[in-house]
């Protein structure tokens, strides 16, 4: 297949446990990105993202000649050319958005990951974390509801923390027992928190130094919005992340760029 005419537009699609996130690039450039729940069913979320891309691209399906697919669900994307994995793509997606880029920490729904760039972007090495909620946005997800605080409000609890808790179990029920007890102890809810992003920051770390991660490292999920998360990977690593505002898009982009190479 050969998409490689100028003015051509190229998709990707990431269908993610929690969002699903479509991208679309013209001329090696970012044209559009977009982003919904997943819900119940990925099927229906592959659709639904992309229809909602090109309405606001205001382009048709017709106008795009390659789709690339990624994520947990990249399967359940029937439409797409080619599908590809998580790795590839969020190496890919960074690598486009800032070639000085030579390590990825990308902290989605389900899983983490750390991953190794060479001067080429080609992933030179990975390590992930997909059999365990701890250090992912879905032991996030479970502390905030324990917390009775909105997801996308963690951040801010957590950078207001004047005595940061520490979470001692590594498993997500017995952590979320632990915050429980710390609620009924009247501890602070923003030390709580601080100590909830430790503990998950610090799971994520042992992937980083497991691969022995390069800077400079960018920050790639869903995740990458929580600032206190951010603040917390960045204390145990001893390094800056670099966070830009495509960050939860990243893995689509990344898709977006390979479907042009199709």
């Amino acid at each position: 297949m050969n998409n490689k005419e100028r003015g051509s537009i190229y998709a990707g699609i990431d269908i993610g446990s929690i969002t699903a996130k479509a991208a679309l690039i013209k001329d090696n450039r970012l044209l559009a990105t977009h982003v919904i729940l997943t819900g119940y069913d990925p099927i229906n979320a592959g659709i639904k993202v992309f229809e909602a891309l090109l309405k606001k691209a205001k382009i048709s399906k017709k106008d795009v000649p390659a789709i690339v697919s990624t994520g947990y669900g990249r399967a359940s994307v029937s439409f797409a050319d080619k599908a590809l994995t998580e790795i590839i793509c969020h190496g890919t997606g960074a690598y486009f958005i800032n070639p000085e880029i030579r390590g990825i920490i990308d902290v989605g729904g389900q899983d983490s990951k750390a991953i190794l760039l060479n001067a080429k972007g080609q992933v030179e090495n990975f390590a992930m974390n997909d059999k365990c909620a701890a250090g992912t946005g879905r032991f996030l997800e479970v502390m905030a509801k324990a917390l009775e605080v909105e997801l996308n409000q963690l951040g801010d609890f957590g950078l207001n923390a004047d005595k940061p808790l520490k979470i001692s179990s590594i498993c997500t029920v017995f952590a979320e027992s632990e915050v429980i007890s710390m609620i009924a102890g009247q501890q602070k809810r923003e030390n709580i928190i601080a100590g909830i992003h430790d503990s998950a920051a610090a799971r994520v770390a042992i992937l980083a130094n497991k691969i022995k991660i390069k800077k400079p490292v960018m920050m790639t999920g869903g995740v990458a919005k929580n600032k206190g998360m951010v603040a917390a990977l960045e204390k145990r690593l001893g390094l800056t992340l670099i966070v830009k505002d495509f960050a939860q898009e990243n893995g689509a982009i990344g898709a977006a760029v390979l479907a042009s190479k199709l």
